[in-house]
């Protein structure tokens, strides 16, 4: 057996509650979970985040400058709390990969950008070991999207020959990755829309709550279908792949920009908000991947019970968790950052041309060496 490679892999994501991260063993072409540890983030730096990300902001770069290294110093914390409990050094670990987490992104504009913080000179410098960050900004200097970025990584772990997958990744935002039972097919991948955001900002507004457990207040609402359509007359749900958003797009302005929300009941609209991430997810998957067969869940959305609910009611084929083939769904996304910084310190490129719509594939990332 070859000697373990260990990585950890740092996710923030656009829910903003807290971060992952993953010690994983990357030997030859293997992906072992070691180990998981989740941290999750005060009330106060929850509402700092959502502040910072929130759209039209009016942020001081001071305000901005101090989150970014207060966010770093979460990182590290998840990471010694990590190396602590598995009694490691940071000596045995390889590198890190920190996703960051995405205050902005805006791939589309005249002069594309995208903001993740979470200075990584931080992360390397506290915590001992090389850190790998940054990995959306090469894909957009090629003209690419910035993201979606795990699809590559679905890839090397889900792929099957025997049937086409479409990998469905329910965050703060959702998103898919269709792998073609057809290796000689392009791998298809880009974000739906909404996924957990708004049904989290809505909870929060009406409930005081982060999030509906369970979505247990969803489930004392009826989905209105009115609301619903009226919010799916958005042109992004209708837009052609590549394609990709975020919460800065998505988000309680957007929504009360659509329609006027005072006609429903509060618990209406956690329901039809619900239904709106179900549907968006399905019909993109009817629309741009038809051949799929199966549906494997991944992200945050999956402990939604009422949303889970109207996934499998609405999707074209089977549905399950990606715990039913060796990840579980929490997981997915750190340990996608442990490979994708492995990919970066072997020189082979991260992105994917056919997902991001970048002009040609590159290596993604900057290395911040220890």
């Amino acid at each position: 057996m070859s000697p373990s490679e260990l990585y950890i892999g740092l996710m923030s994501g656009t829910s903003i509650d807290g971060i992952d991260a993953a010690l994983v063993n990357l030997s030859d072409d293997n992906v072992e979970l070691v180990a998981f540890e989740y941290l999750p983030f005060s009330h106060e730096i929850q509402i700092e985040l959502q502040k910072l990300s929130a759209p039209n902001a009016q942020i001081y770069l001071q305000n901005y400058g101090e989150m970014d290294t207060r966010l770093a110093n979460w990182f590290v914390r998840a990471v010694k709390t990590l190396l602590s409990k598995q009694q490691l050094s940071p000596t045995e670990i390889i590198a890190i990969g920190s996703h960051g987490q995405t205050v902005y992104h805006s791939p589309s504009g005249q002069y594309p950008f995208s903001l993740q913080i979470g200075d990584p000179n931080y992360i390397a410098e506290q915590t001992g070991i090389t850190t790998v960050a940054d990995f959306r900004r090469r894909d957009l200097a090629v003209g690419g999207q910035g993201a979606p970025l795990v699809p590559a990584f679905h890839k090397a772990v889900f792929h099957c020959k025997n049937e086409t997958r479409c990998i469905v990744n329910i965050g703060g935002i959702a998103n898919i990755t269709v792998l073609s039972a057809n290796e000689d097919i392009p791998v298809l991948g880009f974000d739906t829309g909404a996924g957990n955001i708004l049904l989290n900002q809505w909870t929060l507004q009406h409930l005081n709550k982060s999030y509906d457990q369970n979505g247990a207040w969803a489930n004392t609402g009826v989905v209105n279908f009115e609301l619903v359509n009226c919010l799916k007359k958005e042109p992004y749900f209708h837009a052609s792949p590549p394609k990709s958003t975020g919460v800065d797009y998505f988000s309680l302005a957007w929504l009360e920009s659509k329609c006027n929300l005072s006609h429903y009941l509060p618990e209406d609209v956690q329901a039809s908000l619900c239904y709106l991430t179900a549907i968006t997810i399905c019909d993109a998957i009817v629309k741009f991947a038809p051949e799929t067969t199966r549906i494997l869940v991944c992200g945050g959305g999956v402990h939604n019970v009422y949303l889970m609910n109207l996934l499998i009611t609405n999707a074209p084929c089977p549905v399950q968790s990606t715990s039913d083939f060796g990840l579980h769904p929490d997981h997915v996304e750190a340990i996608a950052f442990a490979w994708l910084a492995k990919q970066t310190l072997n020189q082979k490129t991260g992105n994917l041309e056919s997902v991001t719509g970048a002009n040609r594939p590159v290596i993604l990332g900057g290395i911040y060496q220890y």
